[in-house]
């Protein structure tokens, strides 16, 4: 035999709202305690129910405070990973200006190979003296790139 499906809406007979609501209560806590076992997380329940004086805590008030504590605490720590909407938005353009950092220092690097391409075609060197020590240093770091590679082959071969 199928069950029926609930519907769900607000149940006007009193006891009928009691007892459903007392089966129910007893099945969320019954989920809460499989969960902390299966699972190995701390959890708990607090329900507040007009019918009852006390709210109902499981496990008990102290389980329940340490479950909070930990929860409150955990939260001022991962503060990092707690994201709104505000602070993504400067992580991301944050990231895109270190994108567009290192895009621009390669593009630097790249038209600094191809002006001494260039110059070795015959085009007159620059005058201004920063740009000479820029194609020194690129010169400097390309020989020194050459001479490990030429050392990396020169073992591999041996």
């Amino acid at each position: 035999m199928t069950r029926q499906k609930v519907k769900l809406a607000y149940i006007s007979d009193v006891t009928a709202r009691k007892s459903t609501y007392k089966k129910r209560k007893k099945g969320i806590i019954k989920k809460v305690r499989e969960l902390t076992i299966l699972c190995g997380i701390p959890a708990c329940a607090i329900i507040s129910s007009p019918f009852e004086a006390k709210p109902e805590i499981w496990p008990d008030p102290e389980g329940a405070k340490q479950v909070i504590q930990r929860y409150l605490d955990a939260s001022v720590i991962d503060e990092s990973k707690n994201v709104n909407q505000e602070s993504f938005l400067i992580q991301r353009i944050a990231k895109a200006q270190e994108q567009l950092k290192k895009l621009r220092q390669e593009n630097q690097e790249k038209e600094k190979i191809l002006s001494l391409f260039s110059y070795m075609q015959g085009e007159d060197l620059p005058t201004d003296v920063q740009e000479l020590k820029q194609l020194k240093k690129l010169i400097e770091n390309t020989l020194k790139e050459t001479k490990i590679k030429m050392d990396d082959l020169n073992c591999e071969s041996m």
